[in-house]
């Protein structure tokens, strides 16, 4: 497989993987549109675990079939797909070979009552991921909660062996929990602690949310005021996200979040392209919309991330 010199230098600065590691991450920023230039574009869908079927797929009704994902992810031009066992196994045979999939290996959902606290279940192997023929697995921490040091310890083993077995770790890694008020869990010092921790556990791609110019750590909104940290746009908190991620010597792509107006997305696109972000992890802004409005906006976000728009 070819790479070009601006994948080269990002897989330079994975230092201590292993080719099979860097030979997946290499597979998915050469792939699609974006091929070669540093940027991704991801469609995850789990959000039917996450908030139930109807919520997620009633919108689009097509989208029930996880054959419509697949489908969906190639015919954009996308970098990979992102769904938990079930989804992927559902059209594995079919499109092997034609995306770069990721296997999102724990799952929460809606039906959980409060006084569970925020966690997450493992529902998938390293060993269903190699046997998906996966580029990476998936792994949500949540910083803040009660369970946050059990997950690091569960993802802290899963990447171990996964790096062993050649495949690339994403951490999805979202504040959230007892420590954290509702406001602080997209406040810049709080998304800025959830980047490094994710690198810090050796993370090969972070996914984060963008981030709100919020300080929620009184310790830290010292420290952000006293250095004259800039967070006043939002362009501005994607760059502080990527030095908090090693200055930059990470892969990091923030989410699309809740579905919302499509300009919304663009201007999303705009700042983390702006902050040096490396792309988008988007799905329900996609695949809740008709098939032709979703590739639609998948091409302009293309374009975005290619400075052309």
């Amino acid at each position: 497989m070819r790479a070009t010199k601006a994948v080269q230098k990002i897989l330079s600065n994975y230092e201590g993987e292993t080719p099979g590691v860097k030979a997946n991450l290499c597979r998915m920023m050469m792939e699609g549109k974006l091929s070669g230039t540093g940027k991704l574009i991801i469609l995850p869908v789990d959000q039917g675990f996450e908030h139930g079927a109807a919520r997620s797929f009633a919108a689009n009704p097509a989208a029930y079939d996880p054959h419509y994902h697949y489908q969906l992810a190639i015919d954009a031009g996308l970098n990979a797909y992102a769904a938990p066992l079930g989804m992927l196994e559902a059209g594995a045979d079919t499109f092997a070979g034609q995306i770069p999939t990721i296997l999102k290996v724990n799952s929460a959902n809606s039906l959980m009552s409060e006084t569970a606290g925020k966690n997450q279940a493992i529902t998938g192997t390293v060993d269903d991921a190699l046997r998906l023929g996966c580029a990476g697995i998936g792994f949500t921490i949540y910083p803040g909660s009660d369970a946050a040091l059990d997950m690091f310890e569960e993802i802290s083993a899963m990447r171990q062996e996964a790096a062993a077995k050649g495949i690339a770790s994403v951490v999805w890694s979202y504040p959230r929990g007892e420590a954290v008020t509702k406001d602080g869990e997209t406040a810049i010092d709080v998304a800025a602690y959830g980047a490094q921790m994710a690198a810090l556990l050796g993370a090969h791609i972070i996914k984060i949310k963008l981030s709100t110019d919020h300080l929620m750590l009184a310790e830290a909104k010292k420290v952000y005021l006293a250095e004259k940290i800039d967070v006043s746009t939002q362009a501005a908190r994607v760059r502080h996200c990527m030095e908090a991620s090693f200055a930059g010597r990470r892969i990091v792509i923030f989410s699309g979040g809740a579905a919302k107006g499509s300009d919304s997305v663009y201007d999303d696109a705009r700042a983390i392209r702006d902050g040096g972000g490396n792309g988008s992890i988007i799905g329900r802004n996609t695949f809740q919309r008709p098939r032709a409005e979703a590739l639609a906006m998948l091409a302009k976000l293309v374009e975005i991330y290619k400075g052309r728009d």
